[in-house]
């Protein structure tokens, strides 16, 4: 099994630069890959924000992709709450934290955003600073 860096996965769902897409599909149609947390954290914030990607475009291009049989990921169960969380309106990297808070007392934070979002989405207990 092999993971994969930020830069394969946007060449794989964007295809902007041939040789590379074409690289990195046979990696994805030959190998065994795991994608970490952060990097599936990074993938989101670069194709919303350097290639403009709408949230539903990039939440369908991530179930795809993390639907193949040969992708695991590192933390399934906190990648699938936070892309739940997210197409509910929580932000996506906000969504990843309280998912990977759910063992902890509290997540504190000074964001009331979040907070109000928290209260919608999950059982997590998020406190103001």
């Amino acid at each position: 099994m092999i993971s994969v860096d930020t830069n394969v996965i946007v060449r794989l769902l964007t295809g902007d630069d041939k040789p590379q897409f074409k690289r990195a599909k046979a990696l994805f149609e030959k190998e065994d890959i795991i994608i970490t947390t952060t990097v599936i954290l990074e993938c989101e914030w670069v194709l919303r924000y350097a290639y403009h990607f709408k949230q539903n475009e990039i939440m369908n291009a991530f179930q795809s992709l993390f639907g193949l049989s040969n992708v695991q990921l590192q933390n399934p169960v906190v990648i699938a709450d936070a892309i739940e969380w997210h197409q509910n309106g929580m932000d996506f990297a906000d969504a990843i934290h309280l998912a990977q808070s759910k063992d902890s007392e509290a997540f504190v934070t000074l964001d009331k955003k979040l907070i109000k979002s928290a209260l919608k989405n999950t059982a997590v207990l998020v406190r103001k600073l």
